[in-house]
């Protein structure tokens, strides 16, 4: 088959989760409605958030940060699945495909930096509440969130440079139902030495970075809980489970699909893996911070009494 180098004449095909005519429209319905109440479930908490002022305080702020990443992030990858099931189609264009990956990058770096950021609230809070205002000022938390799109978006391009120096063949098919850095150097007809090693020294030290940091201000909470009286020990806590909740669910579903790789040889399963943490694990973020947290709870409370009163 003729060799395309990046160009725009280029396109891939998107195999999606499942080739079975009949499973087109069962997989249309139900991730439609997942991302619905994704979309739905995340906004409501970002507005839940910007009309209580009592939730105006670094953690509901970065909270919103997260819910709004997680907006964008299934945002890149079931749209453009559902639009291909509804047309019958598989193909992306070599820029869409690109972009797509790009932005991928991006969320999920976000992601992981903005739970570390999260953890390491937690730790001031708990374990230095006395300087807790100066620790997490409004300019702190700003620059945090800004240091991390700064790195990431930065990192993700070199992804992408890096990518378009890769030759691939027309109509190559990836089998995906979006596009993935590691499934599209698989599929690479050049060599691809460089790139992974790239994407190995990026996953090992974003990695480290941030379990490091979980587990460090975790490890501090826990200690200082220890020194603490039994109702202030779970009324400090209590404000951690929401969190603990996300953390586990998302590192625990990317390393089963890290995992799940080198063993599983069917590349449909391996898909269907990473279901979980790109559109089951943003979709459960919004019910896992609204039902453990009270304050949460709360202001989306008063925000549907308040727009149902409405006329």
């Amino acid at each position: 088959m003729e060799e395309e180098n990046h160009t725009a004449l280029a396109q891939f095909l998107l195999l999606g989760l499942s080739e079975d005519p009949e499973l087109q429209s069962f997989l249309f319905g139900l991730f439609l409605t997942m991302y619905l109440v994704t979309v739905l479930g995340n906004l409501l908490i970002i507005l839940a958030i910007c009309s209580d002022a009592h939730l105006h305080t670094p953690m509901y702020f970065f909270l919103s940060n997260l819910s709004l990443v997680d907006i964008c992030f299934i945002s890149t990858t079931v749209p453009k699945m559902l639009v291909n099931i509804q047309a019958q189609r598989k193909d992306i264009s070599y820029t869409e495909c690109l972009t797509q990956a790009y932005y991928c990058m991006i969320f999920v770096g976000i992601d992981v930096l903005l739970l570390t950021i999260m953890a390491y609230d937690r730790f001031a809070a708990i374990c230095h509440p006395l300087n807790y205002i100066v620790i997490m000022s409004p300019r702190h938390c700003g620059l945090l969130v800004l240091i991390s799109w700064f790195i990431i978006c930065w990192v993700s391009l070199i992804h992408i440079l890096l990518l378009k120096q890769l030759t691939f063949s027309m109509g190559t098919e990836i089998p995906h139902f979006f596009c993935e850095v590691a499934q599209l150097l698989k599929v690479a007809t050049s060599d691809t030495l460089v790139n992974n090693i790239f994407m190995f020294v990026v996953a090992v030290v974003l990695g480290t970075i941030s379990v490091t940091g979980i587990l460090f201000s975790y490890s501090q909470i826990v200690s200082s809980l220890m020194k603490m009286s039994s109702v202030s020990k779970y009324k400090a806590f209590s404000t951690c489970g929401s969190h603990l909740c996300v953390v586990s669910l998302f590192y625990g579903t990317g390393l089963g699909v890290y995992l799940s790789s080198p063993v599983t040889h069917s590349a449909q399963k391996i898909s269907i893996s990473s279901v979980m943490y790109t559109v089951v694990t943003p979709m459960l973020n919004p019910f896992i911070y609204s039902l453990r947290n009270k304050d949460v709870k709360g202001a989306l409370g008063r925000l549907l009494t308040r727009a149902a009163s409405c006329p």
